[in-house]
């Protein structure tokens, strides 16, 4: 066993898979086994591995200005295109882009950028974040507070009140509705549910809503049509600003652009992008935010003579390099009507899951999705706990596949943007049999509820 504290790992159980090399969606172990990435490292290697363009990007970069940085206005070129870049891409207006190193971090300067916004427009008390349930926005203090998920909350102590986390519904149909409630009545009643949060609270208390256009660990949950049309014009009506989480969905992952134009998120007020904005090649991440706000933050930096947040690696050169080739080649090479094309296929392949003894549900949008297992179909009673979803994460990767078991027992799919559709339907082809393999363990040990 070696000297490494794994992240996200049961810790009894590590070094179970040593790679050493990739190429393309295909990663290779030490004895030389083939792997289809079907999870994108996690979420991100959205260029596959060992692009010769990205690398020699970081090179030549390395080679130029190995590190710098952005203190006290200091910048360089690369960066200042990274941000224009971006600034241009998003749906913010007149954005502006703070760099950071991992959608984690991203989050945690989104939150204290809120408190220093609002404190230099004169209101100081409105500092709350509502955040759903099953949602993830990150492992920070901060960033985990937000999130929605139990296991990272359990024996982390996380100080949910002293930051103003507040929680409402995860618009999770499959799990969330009430029995012969339609798709339409619970999009009114868990939107209802957030406004009366917001009534309970006080609108003048909350600074923002966190949301993820499409989740990813909680799942992969597509929320039905209308929900965000909605949740938009409850957070204008209080002005509450909206702030988007495409740390997935971000860069052509869901068949557009970003997640917000997929689901019909006209123009968030926040976005927090990491992940796919450098193909996972360099660690890196943008919080955006609307111009108005960025103006209103320089009067009290001016006072008390600096804007008193920043990183060692904020705007990293080598990093915004190989983000800004990233980006290139996202518009170049069309990746993302690649991406749509694609998505749209696999979607269809995942579909004929639905028939499966084991699967509740197949959930999606563009080139992300899930497959939920449950203990009864008819019913979709879940699992008791994840233990058939890891069996069916392992039985995947015995059969050349990586993918991940998220939220129990929904096993993700979120391979890199270039992937086939030849490449989709091994994928698929793995899935089966892994399915198979898991149904025959989840017999053998009675797990199936009648």
């Amino acid at each position: 066993m070696s000297s490494i504290i794994y992240p996200t790992t049961n810790l009894q159980h590590i070094e179970t898979l040593t790679l050493e090399r990739g190429q393309g969606v295909y990663v290779y172990d030490n004895n030389g086994k083939k792997y289809l990435e079907a999870l994108a490292g996690l979420w991100c290697t959205s260029l596959g591995h060992n692009n010769r363009e990205l690398i020699e990007a970081a090179t030549e970069q390395m080679s130029k200005l190995s590190y710098s940085h952005m203190f006290g206005g200091k910048t360089h070129q690369v960066g200042i295109d990274l941000a224009e870049k971006i600034s241009a891409m998003v749906p913010v207006s007149d954005a502006k882009v703070f760099f950071g190193n991992s959608g984690s971090d991203a989050n945690d300067s989104h939150i204290k950028m809120l408190r220093y916004y609002f404190n230099a427009i004169g209101k100081p008390q409105k500092y709350k974040i509502i955040a759903r349930e099953r949602s993830y926005h990150g492992v920070t203090v901060a960033a985990a507070s937000l999130t929605g998920l139990p296991p990272n909350h359990t024996h982390f102590d996380l100080p949910f009140e002293a930051l103003g986390v507040l929680r409402t519904d995860a618009p999770h149909y499959y799990r969330n509705a009430k029995p012969g409630e339609s798709e339409s009545e619970f999009v009114e009643r868990i939107t209802n549910n957030l406004e009366q949060l917001i009534l309970r609270e006080g609108a003048d208390t909350i600074a923002a809503f966190i949301i993820e256009p499409i989740t990813g660990a909680s799942g992969v949950i597509v929320p039905p049509n209308g929900y965000h049309e909605k949740v938009q014009a409850i957070l204008n009506k209080y002005d509450i600003l909206l702030w988007a989480d495409e740390v997935i969905t971000g860069f052509g992952r869901t068949g557009n652009d970003f997640g917000c134009t997929t689901v019909g998120i006209v123009q968030p007020d926040m976005m927090t992008l990491a992940k796919q904005l450098s193909s996972a090649y360099m660690p890196i991440s943008a919080s955006v935010i609307r111009g108005d706000m960025y103006q209103a933050m320089i009067e009290p930096s001016v006072k008390v003579g600096v804007f008193g947040h920043g990183y060692t690696y904020s705007g990293h050169p080598v990093a915004c390099a190989v983000a800004l080739k990233t980006l290139e080649i996202y518009q170049r090479d069309n990746i993302f009507g690649h991406a749509a094309k694609v998505g749209a296929y696999m979607q269809q392949r995942l579909a004929q899951f639905n028939d499966h003894p084991l699967v509740g549900v197949v959930r999606g949008a563009g080139m992300i999705g899930a497959i939920e297992l449950v203990a009864n179909k008819s019913t979709g009673q879940a699992f008791k706990d994840g233990n058939v979803g890891a069996y069916a994460m392992q039985a995947c990767q015995n059969n050349g596949m990586i993918t991940r078991a998220v939220a129990g027992s929904s096993l993700a799919f979120c391979p890199p943007l270039i992937v086939t559709e030849s490449q989709i339907d091994e994928m698929v082809e793995k899935t089966a049999k892994s399915l198979d393999q898991t149904l025959d363990f989840v017999i053998k040990h009675n797990l199936l509820v009648n």
